[in-house]
């Protein structure tokens, strides 16, 4: 830039005065910060300073909120719930009962009575049962703790009667008469259906025509064929084709497509 020279005298000395720069200076730091301006923009928050942002809250028609999951990834969601516990609660030889099990008991016509949460599969199978003309007659139900001791010791005391030992009558006894605290019968899901035409608790059962009907289609309506032939090491039971226990109908769907016992379903 042209810069004018002034010239003057001071005390006899010659002085030469320039211009000042400042507005000089001044112009292009302006210029450089306006290039910065648009080359880096100023980071500004999503909302206003001092506020908050909205927050929503669920009622009972919204549905909640849920994470997005990535593309290819399933989210991690439980066939069954707690909820849904009770229906494969394990008893067995190897699995007593909880202490803390309880239910609640539905009265059936027969004077039998079963947890009341699986009563209307049970009544709607027994139902379907008579429709396709047969006859199915329940002939155990729910136990006490003291009706499955009161089995139980009358199972040892004939096996006594029979020349066994009462240790080994004590062992016998345990195949075919659960020890109590063991017993299914205990958790109100498990029921001993018979054909009205043979009411004998044996392998003669399995010909009879309900139970023919009930091995189809038990699995339907949840319940299935707790102690199924060849399955006696694994469930510590001897086949009992008479006996079926409830588990829910996906659970006893796929024990019956698969051919399983509760013990290898559960493993």
């Amino acid at each position: 830039m042209y810069q004018r020279e002034l010239s003057a005298r001071a005390g006899g000395r010659h002085v030469r005065r320039r211009k000042s720069r400042l507005p000089f200076y001044a112009f292009v730091l302006a210029i450089i910060a306006f290039v910065l301006a648009f080359a880096f923009p100023e980071e500004r928050p999503d909302k206003p300073s001092g506020q908050s942002l909205p927050v929503r809250t669920l009622s009972g028609t919204e549905d909640p909120v849920l994470p997005p999951v990535s593309q290819g990834v399933e989210p991690d969601i439980p066939a069954s719930g707690p909820e849904d516990s009770w229906m494969l609660t394990l008893v067995n030889p190897w699995n007593p009962l909880p202490e803390d099990y309880a239910c609640t008991l539905t009265s059936l016509s027969n004077g039998h009575s079963v947890d009341e949460r699986c009563y209307p599969d049970l009544q709607a199978m027994l139902d379907a049962c008579r429709e396709a003309g047969l006859s199915p007659v329940i002939c155990s139900s729910y136990r006490t703790r003291e009706k499955q001791e009161k089995l139980f010791q009358n199972k040892v005391e004939r096996l006594i009667a029979q020349g066994y030992s009462r240790e080994n009558a004590k062992t016998e006894a345990a195949k075919t008469v659960a020890l109590p605290g063991t017993s299914e019968h205990q958790l109100g899901l498990a029921v001993d259906i018979v054909d009205r035409s043979n009411q004998n608790l044996d392998r003669t059962q399995e010909t009879t025509a309900v139970q023919q009907w009930l091995m189809a289609h038990s699995w339907e309506y949840g319940f299935i064929l707790r102690y199924p032939d060849e399955k006696s090491e694994t469930t510590g039971i001897i086949y009992e084709p008479w006996h079926y226990r409830y588990v829910g109908k996906e659970a006893a769907e796929e024990i019956y497509r698969q051919g399983v016992c509760l013990e290898e379903y559960l493993d």
